[in-house]
């Protein structure tokens, strides 16, 4: 069954379990909030950021805020890295294409100037710095990490021509604490670490989701709660959980999810044994 369909069965406007949800339904959390405003601040100075935390525990949704928070400033330049495990010459060129220059093939020396030009130019207008978002930073080699702060340092490292957000998985705080990167992770002024949900929290996302979707009832209190207590305080985990339970309420043709429809898709080891001998 199509997305449209769910939307016309259960009289919702998008599926509140996927990862394309619109923005407006997002739910910014106070840790994510005061992140934002700390990366606001400081588009005047430039430097560095760090998102992390495990897979699923929301650094998709708090990179997705701040860069609607930040495309909707005035003056603020916006760019993302796709492919973080670009070597140094593709890096350049990623850059180059993001920041609307045309670099030479392999003169590393001639985009390291066109670069710093018109980041300089930039701030020159505005007082503002470039802001550069770059996830799945796990992925990056070394080099590139050390490239990045030599590009955007100025006047013996007084000044910093870019705001560069990283994030990434825990990998990555391993890897910052190494002493090849050690030089980059002292410069990190602002971080946001996402733990674990509370059950409480995956519940109130849950109730945001279905009210921003338009049927706040198309779950039954208890299932919320089921679901809450068996994502292990993940929020990508209860998504899954409850968009495999949209499909099959869909096929059944029910009118709500509900806790008896969880146990029936999800039975415990025990039952599944029974089920497998019948």
């Amino acid at each position: 069954m199509t997305t449209t369909n769910y939307n016309t069965l259960y009289g919702i406007t998008f599926n509140p379990f996927r990862p394309d949800i619109p923005h407006s339904a997002l739910t910014v959390a106070p840790n994510v909030d005061a992140f934002c405003r700390r990366v606001e601040f400081s588009l005047a100075e430039g430097g560095f950021a760090l998102v992390t935390g495990d897979p699923g525990t929301g650094k998709s949704v708090a990179l997705r805020i701040l860069a609607q928070r930040l495309a909707n400033q005035r003056d603020v330049v916006l760019g993302t890295v796709d492919h973080p495990q670009s070597g140094v010459l593709d890096f350049y060129r990623e850059l180059s294409d993001v920041f609307g220059l045309d670099m030479p093939l392999r003169n590393r020396w001639a985009g390291f100037k066109s670069l710093r030009a018109k980041w300089s130019e930039h701030i020159g207008s505005t007082h503002l710095r470039p802001v550069l978002i770059i996830d799945e930073c796990q992925e990056m080699p070394d080099a590139v990490f050390n490239e990045l702060r030599i590009l955007t340092s100025k006047d013996f490292d007084a000044r910093c021509l870019l705001c560069v957000v990283f994030a990434g998985d825990r990998r990555l705080l391993e890897r910052f604490r190494r002493p090849d990167l050690l030089p980059l992770a002292t410069r990190i002024r602002r971080r946001l670490d996402m733990g674990h949900a509370t059950r409480e929290g995956l519940s109130e996302c849950l109730d945001s989701l279905l009210e921003a979707a338009g049927n706040p009832g198309l779950m039954s209190t208890e299932l919320k709660t089921t679901l809450a207590e068996h994502a292990a305080g993940n929020y990508r985990i209860m998504m899954n959980t409850a968009d495999e339970l949209l499909a099959a309420a869909a096929e059944r043709n029910l009118d709500r999810l509900d806790e008896k429809l969880f146990f029936d898709v999800f039975p415990a080891p025990a039952e599944r044994k029974t089920r497998r001998r019948s």
